[in-house]
């Protein structure tokens, strides 16, 4: 509520500032075409008129129902409210103008008045620029609005997308698992048992954070130690892992599993074709940008390492690389990167980068 308060002062000064701007343009264009008089008494009726108008308008706008695509009143009561800010604008401000360009600033002689003609003319520009300036003020509400809509509507957008994908990918580690648990039933009836208990741990464990488009990066890491674990079950000593979360990044906000599919894609490709199998080191940090400091995550392993050639990014590349790609561009564009490498003297280092974010950021 404060910070409400706080930026809708903000606004109305800014909108003050603009009004006072808009009433010196006036009065030097109204000085242009009466190149014979002061250029100080147009100002001041000018700012004051402009002034008071405003008052009435702008904030007698918090005082009534207003539209939430324009920020105005409904009908009858916005129409009623331009005018009268127009009227009772013009009656204060030149009133209060008299008083000062006579006894104050001594522009005119005491008991002079203006003549029919100039108030005619004054009362016709103060009509013009009320009307021109609600008429802006009212477009750029409304210009605000729609854009604010817009950038909801690729909010939402983006966060179904992000679950499509993820939807995408569950699937796509289940079946993975199941047809290692196949194999398993029939070769080691005790340790398929051990690996569906720990399958079913793990479905429990994840179903409440798939709901989200993110969550905590501790919340990640825990998902990889219980995939990691269930792929132990498998794998047995053939498979070693270490993570590396360091505190002050627990609760940086990622998408749910960005980082599985490399783990897994680690274990496919580089632990799995070795008898020996390996070890995979998962790592978080921080990377300093031009353009603001960076999360980078690190899968490494020490499995057979990467092709002599590697496939060019498109259909050839595997599934779940190209679905880490791919949520990266949706949610940090060009600013999101997934990078493979061969690692020496054997195994493969893939690294994700994007802009990092506080617990706090929307």
């Amino acid at each position: 509520m404060k910070l409400h308060r706080e930026f809708n002062g903000v606004s109305k000064l800014r909108h003050y500032l603009q009004v006072v701007a808009f009433t010196l343009v006036v009065a030097t264009i109204q000085c242009t075409f009466m190149p014979d008089k002061p250029y100080g008494p147009p100002v001041v009726y000018s700012v004051l008129i402009g002034t008071f108008t405003w008052a009435i308008i702008d904030l007698g706008r918090e005082l009534i129902p207003s539209a939430a695509e324009t920020g105005w009143p409904h009908g009858w009561q916005g129409i009623a409210l331009v005018l009268v800010g127009i009227v009772v604008g013009y009656l204060a401000g030149t009133l209060l103008a008299d008083t000062l360009c006579v006894h104050y600033f001594h522009f005119y002689p005491a008991g002079s008045l203006i003549s029919g003609a100039d108030q005619r003319t004054s009362i016709l520009i103060t009509a013009i620029a009320g009307l021109v300036g609600t008429f802006y003020f009212y477009a750029v509400n409304k210009s605000a609005y729609l854009e604010g809509k817009m950038a909801e509507a690729r909010m939402h957008a983006s966060e179904s997308r992000l679950k499509l994908l993820e939807t995408q990918l569950e699937p796509h580690m289940l079946f993975n698992t199941l047809a290692n648990l196949r194999v398993l039933i029939g070769t080691d009836p005790a340790r398929a048992q051990h690996m569906l208990d720990r399958m079913i741990a793990y479905l429990r464990a994840t179903l409440s954070a798939s709901r989200s488009t993110q969550h905590p990066l501790a919340l990640e890491f825990e998902r990889l130690r219980d995939y990691l674990e269930l792929m132990a079950v498998r794998m047995g000593p053939r498979l070693a892992y270490t993570l590396d979360l360091p505190e002050a990044l627990r609760d940086v906000p990622v998408p749910p599993l960005l980082l599985q599919p490399l783990v897994e894609n680690a274990i496919r490709h580089g632990l799995e074709p070795q008898v020996e199998g390996g070890h995979i080191t998962v790592r978080a940090t921080t990377q300093e940008s031009p353009h603001g400091p960076l999360l980078v995550i690190e899968v490494q392993d020490t499995g057979a390492g990467l092709p002599a050639t590697l496939p060019a990014p498109g259909p050839g590349q595997s599934f779940g690389l190209a679905q880490v790609r791919e949520r990266l561009a949706t949610l940090h564009g060009f600013a999101g990167a997934l990078e493979l490498i061969a690692v020496q003297p054997s195994g493969t280092s893939a690294t994700v980068t994007f802009p990092l974010k506080s617990a706090d950021t929307p």
